[in-house]
C-alpha cells in the first residue's frame, strides 16, 4: 500500500504569488498578456520534447494555464512564476513550486524556458530564487523534482542547485507512443545552500 494522504479536505489559505528578483531576472505572477508567450513556448516541439505531454496545438491551452496559476494561488497548493529578463523585459520562461504539502513540508519544483534562454544559467538562477523564498516562507523540509533521463541539461540544473539523484522511474511516461524513464531528485532543507544576494520582494 502507498502512504495515506494527509490534509485531505482541509481548507487552505491562499498562497500569494511573490515577486522575486535576481541579478538578471524578475519572477512575477502571470498576467493575461502572457498568453501568446506561453503558447509559443509550450507549442514548440523542440522545447517540450522531454515533457510528459505533447506540444500544445490550441491557444486556449495557454489561457487555461494562466487560470490554473491563479487557482493554485487561491487554493494554496503552489505557485507558478513568469520569468522576465531584467535587461529588456523579455519573457524567457517560467518556474513553479507545486504539490505543496504542509503536513509533510514538501513540494515539487518545475520549469520551462525558451530556446534563446538555454545555456545562460537562467534556469538555475530563477530556481535558486524560488527555492530561497520557498524554504523561508513555506518552511519546507524537502523539494522534489523529476527529469527525463535524456534531458541532461535539466539534470545539470538540478545538480547545480544541490539536488541529489535518488532513483529512476522506469517507463513512467508515454507520449505519442514514445516511452521514457525519469530521474527523481530530492533536496532537503539541511542540504540547501542559499545565496544572500537573492532577496524576495512583495
Amino acid at each position: 500500500m502507498g502512504r495515506p494522504l494527509t490534509g485531505e479536505g482541509n481548507l487552505r489559505a491562499p498562497l500569494p504569488t511573490p515577486t522575486l528578483h535576481t541579478a538578471r531576472l524578475r519572477l512575477r505572477a502571470f498576467e493575461d498578456t502572457d498568453v501568446d508567450d506561453i503558447f509559443a513556448l509550450q507549442s514548440n516541439a523542440h522545447i517540450v520534447r522531454y515533457w510528459d505531454s505533447p506540444p500544445w496545438t490550441e491557444r486556449s491551452r495557454a489561457e487555461k494555464f494562466i487560470t490554473t496559476c491563479r487557482r493554485m494561488e487561491q487554493e494554496g497548493t503552489g505557485i507558478r512564476l513568469a520569468v522576465d529578463r531584467v535587461s529588456d523585459g523579455a519573457f524567457v520562461g517560467w518556474c513553479t513550486l507545486n504539490s505543496w504539502n504542509p503536513d509533510f513540508r514538501s513540494a515539487s519544483l518545475g520549469y520551462c524556458y525558451d530556446v534563446a534562454a538555454w545555456g545562460q544559467g537562467y534556469a538555475t538562477e530563477a530556481a535558486r530564487a524560488l527555492l530561497e523564498w520557498a524554504f523561508d516562507t513555506l518552511d519546507l523540509n524537502r523539494v522534489q523534482a523529476e527529469a527525463d533521463t535524456r534531458n541532461t541539461a535539466s539534470a545539470r540544473v538540478l545538480e547545480k542547485l544541490g539536488f541529489l539523484r535518488e532513483g529512476t522511474l522506469r517507463e513512467d511516461c508515454v507520449v505519442n507512443g514514445d516511452v521514457s524513464d525519469s530521474w527523481v531528485y530530492g533536496l532537503l532543507r539541511r542540504e540547501w545552500q542559499p545565496t544572500p544576494e537573492q532577496v524576495p520582494t512583495h
